[in-house]
């Protein structure tokens, strides 16, 4: 079995977790890079460098403005092209006037060049990962599977305890919960969900215990 391992980095403000995926090739997937400042990209190159990893995608399982933050440096740093699903362009667009709203420094993300979509899978070194398409967040939001190892690297969709909000332009809560039930929760229960923000938590944790559903 390919033994993937999972680094996560928390940044930026909004405490927002940056996922590292590798395996013994070496080669990395970098997941929603929030390196808001130099110490936090810092912190990302040590990480990679330390390892001797060779980071070869860059993907957003949505564009909000917390996830994309160090989109323009990890891309250019390693020379990656992004991959977002295509119901999420408008989203990353809007993520320089999101910033202003904040009141925060933003270098705006090159416009994605690959896009993901559900059925397609990401390869890397010996890895593979499923992708799934699970709007609601936000309207192109994709989640990652590993089905070797039972691990699903799921953004802002599933939270230990609670969902992903739903008030942010192009979010709508039934469909939320629905494609949460339809293609989460039916997963193998023991999988384990790393998320966007907070702890990780399993499937079947969330089915007996998550108050929404």
């Amino acid at each position: 079995m390919v033994y993937m391992k999972v680094k996560k980095f928390t940044f930026n403000p909004f405490q927002e977790n940056t996922y590292v995926l590798y395996d013994d090739s070496k080669e990395a997937v970098i997941i929603d890079p929030g390196c808001y400042d130099k110490s936090e990209e810092t912190d990302l190159v040590n990480f990679v460098e330390n390892e001797e990893l060779k980071p070869v995608q860059l993907l957003n399982t949505h564009a909000h403005i917390d996830h994309v933050f160090g989109n323009e440096f990890v891309s250019k740093k390693y020379n990656l092209k992004l991959a977002l699903h295509p119901k999420d362009h408008q989203t990353l667009s809007q993520a320089l006037m999101a910033s202003k709203t904040y009141g925060l420094n933003y270098t705006p993300s090159p416009m994605p060049e690959i896009d993901l979509k559900e059925g397609d899978k990401i390869q890397f070194g010996q890895t593979t990962l499923d992708i799934i398409f699970v709007p609601g967040h936000a309207p192109g939001h994709v989640v990652f599977l590993n089905k070797d190892l039972n691990v699903l690297i799921g953004g802002d969709v599933l939270f230990r305890g609670s969902i992903g909000r739903t008030d942010l332009p192009g979010g709508n809560h039934e469909d939320l919960l629905k494609n949460i039930q339809e293609k989460l929760f039916v997963l193998n229960p023991s999988t384990q969900v790393y998320s966007g923000h907070g702890p990780e938590t399993t499937i079947g944790y969330e089915i007996d215990h998550n108050p929404f559903f």
